[in-house]
């Protein structure tokens, strides 16, 4: 059994070049010759499989800063603004340049709401909490993606029948 694995396993590693590269396709190996073949594809630089590209965006990120209503109690709050170079990380949090409670009066920024400067016990601090430090784990940009499959969702006021009545009554 030993015998087995060991050489299955020689066969692959003797193979994976191959396959990693292209030369063995599952329908078997290239034409020869034709216009379609251009020979193996050889880079003198890091192998497009350890490059890390970024892909092409099939949504575009809504960034209008318009508040959205929110469907539900403690939804967080959606981004209205372009974040893609935003830094989040243990030295930096770029989004609190604007929204910690010291810089909201300069920037006009919304400041992050009094949960987020909670320990887990309760406590009060006087920063953001390190639980509540990453922001992009609750918040998300609004995009104009379309819902992959259906959705039957409907806010608490639909449910009772008051949506858009004044009062709620």
């Amino acid at each position: 059994m030993k015998t087995r694995f060991l050489i299955a396993a020689l066969a692959f590693l003797a193979a994976a070049p191959a396959l990693v590269t292209g030369v063995i396709a599952a329908d078997g190996p290239p034409p020869a010759s034709g216009p379609a073949y251009q020979g193996p594809k050889v880079s003198s630089g890091p192998h497009p499989i350890t490059l890390d590209v970024q892909a092409e965006s099939t949504t575009r990120e809504i960034v209008d800063d318009v508040k959205r209503v929110r469907n539900y109690a403690d939804q967080p709050p959606l981004i209205p603004h372009a974040i893609r170079d935003y830094q989040i990380d243990l030295n930096i949090n770029k989004c609190l340049t604007c929204h910690d409670r010291r810089n909201v009066e300069g920037s006009q920024a919304p400041m992050v709401s009094v949960t987020h400067f909670q320990d887990r016990d309760g406590q009060t601090l006087g920063t953001v909490s390190a639980r509540r430090y990453f922001c992009t784990q609750c918040h998300v940009p609004q995009t104009d993606a379309k819902p992959i499959v259906g959705n039957s969702f409907r806010d608490f006021d639909a449910v009772l029948g008051t949506a858009g009545k004044e009062g709620g009554h």
